[in-house]
């Protein structure tokens, strides 16, 4: 476990973090500081994404005082952030009466120095003397959750980051049998630089959709195609013609689950009923073939650009394994005769009649790897 070497008050209170936490925090370093004991682990390094990036904040215990509360210790681009001061508008209180018992304590307090990390990064950007950006502020300053950050430093310019979720994309009920808990999560990143004085016409915003990895099952984020960013446009214009263009793609891509389930139909007549395959997104099917007693599984791979791009096909032995005690297998192929025009029994009868001289082929490469050991 990621606690492991930690005394057990402050293993539980971060245990419970790590599992009931809404976002995936997760813990980056552990070490001890205790020169006497230092096996016995009491800090730790936790990453908590914010604005689609993560904030790395040190978690300081004492394991001779394990009832005591930690100190926590921000990243020194954050030298400002002040949360524990007297001064701040929302004094975390977390604190005065903390119980080491209370397994909920750390994430309790994690998520009200998070809430407070958003209200300062806000203002931050809100401070920017850049007339636009204030607009752009004020425009979707409405949609619940989104989260915004100043970047700056000395090697390269000034540029506010935004993370517009986007929230009316109710994929897990267009897909029956979905697996995933809840929508995933869609958000458009806007990178915006901090205008100059001098610069009459300002840059358009670098725009890029992010999505959680779920999503990656079903639809490729990298291949969605944004609506071009017109002249004095802003995000409030935007996003309405982002979140239509989105629906369009995803109703697409919810269409492309029945062509590929289509297409693993196909392949039955000429190879049987597959051992296994994917029955929500159709993405993956595995087939036992064989070429006179040599028989072989013939795994395909199916990219959510189907039919567009064709399969990957691998085959594996069913009878060969290599020195380290494993099924020989062939290198990914997709050098095959395909055509996205054809109907789905061709892709299958084209790939079953190249499988037969390829057959040959794996099994010569199966026997010489066994010689070869």
């Amino acid at each position: 476990m990621a606690s492991d070497g930690l005394p057990p008050l402050i293993a539980s209170q971060l245990n419970y973090l790590l599992s009931h936490h809404a976002l995936d925090v997760k813990v980056e370093q552990m070490w001890s500081g205790n020169k006497y004991y230092p096996g016995v682990l009491d800090r730790f390094t936790i990453a908590i994404p914010f604005c689609l990036d993560v904030i790395k904040w040190d978690v300081i215990y004492n394991a001779e005082s394990p009832m005591s509360a930690p100190d926590i210790i921000f990243g020194p681009e954050d030298e400002s952030f002040h949360p524990f001061s007297a001064k701040s508008p929302k004094n975390c209180n977390l604190l005065d009466d903390w119980n080491s018992r209370d397994p909920t304590r750390l994430m309790a307090l994690i998520q009200e120095l998070r809430n407070q990390y958003v209200d300062y990064q806000r203002k931050r950007v809100g401070d920017v003397d850049d007339a636009r950006l204030n607009f752009e502020i004020s425009t979707i300053v409405f949609r619940e959750g989104i989260e915004m950050a100043l970047s700056s430093g000395a090697e390269k310019p000034d540029e506010v980051k935004f993370a517009v979720p986007i929230t009316d994309m109710k994929i897990d009920r267009m897909v029956p049998g979905c697996p995933w808990r809840g929508p995933p999560k869609m958000y458009l990143q806007v990178m915006y630089p901090v205008g100059k004085k001098h610069v009459t016409a300002p840059l358009a915003p670098r725009l890029k959709l992010v999505s959680n990895s779920e999503l990656k099952a079903f639809f490729s984020i990298e291949d969605v195609k944004l609506p071009p960013w017109s002249d004095g446009m802003c995000m409030a214009e935007y996003l309405p013609h982002l979140e239509e263009s989105l629906e369009k793609q995803i109703l697409e891509a919810v269409s492309l689950i029945d062509v590929r389930r289509r297409f693993i139909e196909a392949l039955v007549p000429q190879f049987g009923w597959p051992l296994e395959a994917d029955p929500v997104f159709c993405r993956k099917a595995t087939f036992l073939a064989g070429s006179g007693v040599f028989t072989f599984l013939v795994h395909f791979m199916i990219s959510t650009q189907f039919p567009k791009q064709q399969p990957a096909l691998m085959l594996q032995s069913c009878q060969h394994l290599s020195s380290q005690g494993v099924p020989v297998k062939s290198s990914l192929m997709t050098d095959y005769p395909w055509s996205p025009r054809w109907e789905t029994s061709q892709m299958a009868e084209r790939i079953c009649e190249f499988l037969a001289d390829e057959a040959l082929n794996f099994k010569r490469h199966c026997n010489e790897s066994q010689l070869q050991h």
